[in-house]
């Protein structure tokens, strides 16, 4: 009996998803992250996208240099500021729906199945598109952060705190711990 083999891509929204780990409490590891969704031997690795806006040019180098060593394609965007006129403040935003949306179109032939980590709303009508394609399509975010029209347009979605022990970043100190057990 011959195996299906699932290629799958996934796209990282760095910034959306800094903010959703933080009001959890706790961050994941980009490197548990691709362990956990290639787990199944039929799951072939295609890509795997980090997209984060960047301060200035050597604006969080290593952490990139390390999704990198991990096999992420990193893109990046400088921030721009805006201000506020409702909250009397200025804030900064790299906005990288569009170079998502992008990748996603433009390696659509590549993949059969797409995890994408954003509670944006934005990417909707791209999801529905991807979904007329036969392409499947899951969404990872945390409640109270994830787009109500992002949820109704994707096949499946993942909370992230359902999926914390699976790929939390867990201290070297806790690493040692587990593999001595």
């Amino acid at each position: 009996m011959l195996s299906v083999i699932n290629r799958l891509s996934i796209f990282v929204d760095g910034n959306n998803m800094f903010y959703a780990q933080q009001k959890n409490g706790w961050f994941f590891d980009p490197r548990r992250v691709l362990n956990y969704f290639t787990r199944d031997p039929a799951t072939h690795l295609v890509n795997a996208f980090w997209y984060t806006g960047l301060k200035d040019v050597q604006d969080q180098r290593s952490f990139r240099d390390a999704l990198i060593n991990l096999g992420y394609t990193v893109r990046t965007k400088m921030l721009k500021e805006f201000y506020d006129d409702q909250q009397h403040k200025f804030s900064q935003k790299a906005n990288l729906d569009i170079e998502i949306v992008i990748d996603m179109f433009n390696t659509v032939d590549q993949y059969d199945r797409v995890i994408l980590f954003s509670g944006d709303g934005d990417f909707e009508r791209a999801i529905e598109l991807l979904r007329s394609k036969n392409t499947h399509i899951t969404v990872v975010s945390t409640e109270g952060m994830i787009a109500r029209e992002l949820r109704n347009a994707t096949d499946r979605y993942l909370d992230l705190n359902d999926l914390r022990p699976e790929i939390e970043k867990i201290d070297k100190s806790e690493l040692i711990l587990e593999k001595t057990a």
